[in-house]
């Protein structure tokens, strides 16, 4: 799926990574917990959370992750946008809650550890 899918199927507005949105995502995973994150098997994969700080976008770096969607209109901080900027990475951010945007991304045909429907 590209991300640009991703953006229109959550409603999301794009922060940083605008030129990316063409970019294929094959897994997703959403949590708030980032030691749940690391223990995730990662391939180009999107990540959905609502925690806010800057160790989010180093876990997505880590893992090879190529997409944040914060959910619940939670914002990256400048900090957060300038980390993901040098890393590659797309920032988007929903109004959805976490349970809707992980269940519009899966109906949508994105599954989470690369599974198939």
């Amino acid at each position: 799926m590209k991300i640009a899918t991703i953006k229109e199927l959550l409603d999301a507005e794009v922060v940083c990574g605008e030129e990316l949105l063409e970019k294929e995502v094959y897994s997703a995973c959403g949590s708030d917990m980032m030691s749940d994150v690391l223990a995730y098997v990662k391939d180009q994969a999107v990540l959905l959370t609502g925690l806010v700080n800057p160790q989010v976008v180093r876990t997505a770096v880590m893992m090879d992750m190529v997409c944040i969607v914060f959910v619940r209109s939670k914002a990256p901080t400048e900090e957060m946008i300038e980390l993901a900027h040098e890393s590659g990475l797309v920032l988007m951010k929903s109004r959805k809650r976490m349970y809707e945007a992980c269940g519009k991304l899966y109906a949508g045909g994105l599954h989470g550890n690369g599974e198939q429907p």
